[in-house]
């Protein structure tokens, strides 16, 4: 298990090199410089991490990727530490931590900054807090259920859905004495209190997230998988030679004698993939729960495994992991230059696949959204400095979205550039400060709109880049007077998708 985590972190130290800001990486920078209790799309936890990274460390790349780093050596570790839990010995905890160390979706979640990087912790550390409670009875120990769950709420909504499966199986099993004390409803307080300022933040402002997600449907970006598809994509992001590991989980929860007094894990994961499945969600939503499978199912193989006859499968078996494990990293661990990439795919016949509906060039979307950020903000920078001296402090650089916008706030000082304005996600919360429309520089316009809201458009660059996205590639144009004020026209940039 130390080991697997050893290692885990030796790698998403290395990797990287090559490659750049991940498109939301660029907007948690720009969120931490607004520390709110909320915002559009997302809780407030991911923004104080990235804060606290920056105060630290700063804001380069290795910087704001050490947390996720230790956040991945973390969830190695409380799985290792659950499969002891459920009575697994060095074999299960190592079976299960290497499980998690190998999978590629986890390989490449933990190399990049995001809420789905720390989610697994909250889920993982309230089942490890709830075995705790069935082993010992401690009944006190649920206000540490309270503290992860509370947290898991800050960094991700969808904490509910997992704590909502741990209560579907307290109830469904002789857990279900836990209601009866007092400390399950003081932890269940103690949570409220702690996601609390979150669901304020969001009353005042009218639950934009769910405005958001409705959007999302209903514009329908996201690629939308029938259950067999979705089921191959969550075993190859899991690892295909993990199959029998986390189905042996389900099979140690619900079939196995020694599993049944841990049943409650095993109807909060069934739950949880039931309600997420039925969303229809993005495939890394199911992710937080496999560690928990691995667990119960290294257990499982651990007794199966017992004979001497069989004992030569011990080692065999996670050799033959370790092997396609390091064969396809590189589809979503970013450990090889990019051409040498392009090649690897291309003679292993290996693709990451599609989350989004989104055009694709040479690079799949998890690495073409890493690069041309700082390219586009030096196209920018030459059409701003073009500019007379004495309209430049009145001209606003207008971006489509978050990443562009978080590109010319990280990029930008260095090539004497204003803050950006979006109307994209809480970019459109911060308003068009006191610009007011006179001078705008848009990034990704259509001449065609932008005549008719200003008085005369110029395009001055083209953007591009052979690796990044397709969308990213646009033109940009010089606009001058605004036909409104734009703090009225404001309301009209709206874009919450």
């Amino acid at each position: 298990m130390l080991c697997a985590a050893v290692v885990k972190l030796i790698v998403h130290l290395y990797a990287s090199r090559d490659y750049g800001y991940f498109t939301d990486e660029l907007y948690y920078l720009a969120c931490a410089r607004h520390l709110a209790w909320g915002y559009v799309d997302q809780p407030p936890l991911i923004a104080f991490i990235t804060k606290l990274g920056m105060l630290l460390w700063g804001d380069s790349l290795a910087a704001i990727r050490f947390f996720p780093a230790l956040a991945g050596v973390g969830k190695v570790i409380l799985t290792g530490l659950i499969a002891r839990e459920l009575g697994g010995g060095r074999f299960a905890q190592g079976l299960a931590a290497l499980a998690v160390l190998l999978a590629p979706g986890f390989l490449g979640m933990d190399n990049m900054l995001s809420m789905n990087v720390f989610e697994p912790l909250f889920w993982l550390g309230s089942a490890y807090v709830v075995l705790r409670i069935v082993h010992t009875g401690n009944q006190r120990l649920w206000l540490w259920v309270g503290l992860w769950s509370g947290l898991g709420l800050l960094n991700k909504h969808s904490m509910l859905i997992f704590a909502f499966g741990l209560m579907v199986g307290l109830v469904l099993t002789s857990e279900r004495r836990c209601f009866r004390s007092p400390w399950f409803w003081a932890g269940g307080l103690l949570a409220v209190l702690i996601f609390l300022p979150n669901l304020i933040w969001n009353i005042q402002h009218h639950f934009p997230f769910l405005e958001l997600q409705a959007n999302i449907r209903h514009d329908g970006r996201n690629v939308e998988l029938g259950p067999w598809t979705f089921f191959l994509q969550e075993t190859r992001a899991m690892l295909p030679l993990t199959l029998p590991i986390w189905l042996g989980g389900l099979w140690f929860f619900f079939l196995a004698a020694k599993g049944k007094t841990y049943r409650t894990l095993g109807w909060a994961c069934l739950v949880t993939f039931a309600i997420i499945f039925t969303l229809n969600p993005r495939v890394y939503y199911l992710w937080p729960a496999f560690p928990i499978l691995f667990a119960g199912g290294a257990v499982l193989w651990e007794s199966w495994l017992s004979r001497s006859s069989v004992r030569w499968i011990r080692f065999a078996y996670p050799g033959l992991m370790i092997v396609m494990g390091v064969a396809v990293a590189p589809m979503l661990l970013p450990i090889l230059p990019v051409e040498t990439y392009i090649r690897y795919a291309a003679v292993m016949h290996l693709s990451t696949p599609a989350i989004e509906k989104w055009q694709l060039g040479p690079l799949p979307q998890i690495y073409a959204s890493e690069f041309g950020w700082e390219e586009m903000v030096a196209k920018v920078a030459e059409v701003y400095q073009s500019l007379p001296a004495d309209v430049r402090p009145k001209t606003a650089i207008f971006a489509q979205n978050f990443g562009q916008a978080g590109a010319i706030d990280l990029f930008g000082p260095k090539y004497g550039l204003p803050a950006a304005i979006s109307g994209h996600q809480n970019y459109f919360l911060w308003g068009p400060r006191d610009y007011t429309g006179e001078s705008v520089i848009v990034m990704q316009g259509r001449q065609e709109e932008l005549e008719k809201a200003y008085a005369s458009v110029e395009k001055r660059a083209h953007v591009s880049h052979p690796y990044s996205m397709p969308r990213e590639h646009f033109d940009v144009y010089y606009c001058r007077g605004l036909k409104a004020p734009l703090s009225q026209m404001w309301p009209l940039v709206k874009n919450w998708h």
